[in-house]
């Protein structure tokens, strides 16, 4: 008897129902995490790979790329060096020349106060002094009345100035170290020299007067450079102050000069040489940077010395002072500043600026020329394609040379000179290419164009 649990007859026919079971595993469900963790595997081992085959290739490789690196290192070096080469202008000194060197003591006998003087004696005699009890024997007592002013008011009020008070005043503002007393001395000189009445007659009368030698002795005094063009050299002798630099009492000293030669309308104090000595002294402290600031009152005091000048004295002195500066100034942008400096509207001061200039193109080419012809045949010579051209010494020579015609006298000559002076500004302005990069070489090419178009409307 069969099973229960058997099959039928008909379910063994059956082929669906005979076919034995299948227990095949469940495939598991892949989640977004499986995903992303194959894919930074998969990346992981990509980049294994690459640096494994950089390694490989900067083993082989190394030599020749150090040998690139090597050759673009010197490539680059030899550029900077052509562009050093070429660009040299901070090469080229600023001007500015040492004008004052080691500074002397004064001599303290010289500002001791006046102790006896008729003024004093006055102001001890007179009744007021009792009632107000002035301590007219103290040692601040000129001081006192030449700070407030009181000494230039009883000077004009009396109407002379005797020689004590005249010399300690005036040495005073030459070598106080006191500010105020030495502004004070100044002012008080400056005052009383030119006072006059509509007559054109003094309103004091002095018994003594500054000299050419106490002016000279101040400036040795203040360590005055005078016989060197070399700003590295000093002919002073140090001395027992050994401070070097300019003097704060220089300011006094060009006001004292500025008024003394202001004064020959009533009298003269110095001769047409000593003024013209004065006047190469002026020209010369325009060169030191560190009286800069006191720019405006030295063009008053050498417009007061160039005025000094009578018409018959005027041409020696003229010549005097532009040989004495251009032999005492160095020949190179110091020179431009000169020629800059002498400044002013005036026939006097145009002739002033054309002789410093000529005087100094003579002595740049070692006093070999005697004229501003011979210059500019010289100049015309030159080659300025060489590469040994010296482009600062080029453009100075320009700029003299365009000072010393701004009064060209010589009727004669002049058409000669000015036909030279044309074909040295054409070969300057169209020989020097706009590729030139050598100092200076751009600024002579561009002050040529500019000189010779102006030239070029003045003869249209």
């Amino acid at each position: 008897m069969a099973s229960m649990d058997e099959p039928l007859d008909f379910e063994n026919e059956d082929p669906l129902l005979s076919s034995p079971s299948l227990n095949a595993k469940r495939r598991k469900v892949i989640g977004l995490d499986d995903l992303i963790n194959d894919y930074y595997r998969e990346q992981d081992k990509l980049a294994k790979k690459k640096s494994k085959k950089a390694t490989t290739l900067k083993g082989d490789n190394s030599d020749e790329e150090d040998d690139k690196t090597k050759m673009l290192s010197k490539v680059v070096n030899d550029c900077q060096k052509q562009v050093n080469k070429m660009c040299t202008d901070d090469d080229v000194p600023l001007w500015g020349q040492k004008i004052f060197g080691h500074q002397k003591s004064a001599l303290l006998s010289e500002l001791k106060e006046p102790v006896n003087c008729e003024l004093l004696q006055s102001f001890k005699n007179n009744e007021l002094n009792s009632f107000f009890d002035l301590n007219t024997d103290g040692e601040s007592f000129m001081n006192g009345l030449l700070m407030n002013g009181w000494l230039s008011k009883l000077a004009l009020a009396r109407g002379f100035v005797e020689d004590s008070i005249a010399s300690w005043t005036f040495h005073t503002l030459l070598y106080s170290s006191n500010k105020e007393l030495q502004v004070a001395a100044c002012d008080f000189w400056c005052k009383i020299l030119l006072s006059i009445d509509e007559a054109d007659r003094p309103l004091v009368r002095f018994e003594w007067f500054p000299t050419f030698s106490k002016l000279k002795n101040a400036l040795e005094a203040y360590g005055y450079l005078s016989d060197t063009p070399d700003s590295s050299v000093s002919t002073t002798v140090s001395t027992d102050l050994g401070c070097e630099g300019p003097p704060e009492n220089i300011w006094s000293w060009i006001n004292i000069v500025s008024a003394c030669c202001r004064f020959r309308s009533v009298g003269t104090i110095f001769s047409a040489s000593e003024a013209a000595d004065l006047l190469a002294v002026i020209v010369r402290i325009y060169l030191d940077r560190q009286l800069q600031g006191l720019s405006v009152i030295l063009n008053e005091c050498m417009q007061s010395v160039i005025s000094f000048f009578s018409d018959s004295e005027w041409d020696f002195g003229c010549k005097k002072v532009a040989h004495s500066v251009a032999c005492r100034i160095p020949k190179d942008l110091n020179c431009l500043r000169i020629v800059e400096c002498i400044s002013g509207v005036g026939s006097r001061s145009k002739n002033l600026r054309s002789q410093v200039a000529l005087q100094t193109l003579i002595l740049c080419f070692n006093e070999k020329v005697s004229d501003g012809k011979e210059i500019l045949n010289l100049l015309t010579a030159m080659n300025v394609k060489d590469k040994n051209c010296d482009f600062v010494k080029l453009y100075i020579y320009l700029v003299l040379v365009e000072n010393w015609l701004l009064c060209y006298h010589s009727i004669e000559e002049r058409d000669a000179v000015l036909d030279l002076w044309c074909k040295y500004l054409r070969n300057c302005s169209s020989q020097i290419t706009s590729t030139d990069w050598r100092s200076y070489a751009s600024k002579v090419r561009n002050k040529a164009s500019y000189l010779l178009q102006n030239s070029t409307v003045k003869e249209m």
